[in-house]
């Protein structure tokens, strides 16, 4: 069975970020994933996911600069702040945000960015991801495409760096979701899904079949975790009823 992990930047925002392991834990995730928790101290982070008995699986390294020429700085100070939060909470993947840019040395400067992060994520037992985003939501976002992914992963050579693949983000882009999965399980480690149109929860009120796409992906042998990184149209809990298939038995 596909195991589920709770976004807890965008679910549960009825409570603050600390308070939020402890609603995810109470309703069956085992763990969480989070986009910035660096205005909390990496301590209060690490405590609250110990606490509640759930792993955090995934950081992002924001600023979104890692594909910008002329940020490198930026980045590095942002991938050391993140693997020291990772190692604080016993996380094992960090995504690269790309970021926004239209420069012709994007694809150079994000690769270098990328090698270099490979030599400080190596020695702490870190994978580095890189996540295509759609351009509606994202506007001139750099890494739109799974393919691209898969050249600039191919091009760091680290054997680091792996696909995060969002199935909201790549419905949008590219579609032909089943095939491009199964084309490119070599690289995945990390999925990601929400419904579409609106980046609500993945029920039936929305576009994808996700009954078929996360039996799909279980019937692969997927080891990893899929994030549940959705806008509930309410209540986090009251739309919770999607995911009783997948033993949540407390929603």
């Amino acid at each position: 069975m596909v195991r589920l992990a709770a976004n807890i930047s965008m679910m549960f925002q009825e409570v603050d970020l600390l308070e939020r392991f402890a609603q995810a834990a109470e309703v069956g995730f085992g763990a969480v994933e989070i986009h910035a928790p660096y205005d909390e101290a990496k301590e209060a982070v690490a405590a609250a996911a110990k606490r509640n008995g759930v792993e955090v699986v995934l950081l992002n390294v924001m600023p979104p600069v890692a594909a910008i020429p002329g940020r490198e700085g930026e980045f590095r100070e942002a991938l050391t702040r993140s693997l020291d939060y990772a190692q604080a909470a016993g996380c094992r993947q960090l995504h690269c945000v790309a970021g926004p840019t239209g420069h012709p040395d994007a694809e150079s400067a994000f690769v270098a960015n990328l090698q270099w992060a490979s030599e400080q994520a190596r020695p702490r037992g870190v994978r580095l991801l890189l996540e295509p985003l759609n351009t509606r939501d994202n506007p001139g976002y750099f890494l739109i495409g799974t393919a691209q992914a898969r050249r600039i992963i191919e091009k760091v050579g680290s054997g680091q760096v792996y696909l995060q693949y969002d199935v909201y983000h790549m419905q949008i882009m590219e579609g032909f979701l089943a095939e491009t999965i199964k084309a490119n399980l070599d690289l995945i480690r990390h999925f990601q899904i929400a419904g579409v149109p609106g980046r609500h929860e993945p029920d039936e009120n929305q576009e994808v079949n996700y009954r078929y796409l996360l039996s799909l992906i279980d019937g692969l042998g997927f080891e990893g975790w899929v994030g549940c990184e959705y806008r509930p149209r309410g209540a986090t809990v009251e739309g919770l009823g999607w995911a009783r298939p997948y033993g949540f038995v407390r929603v």
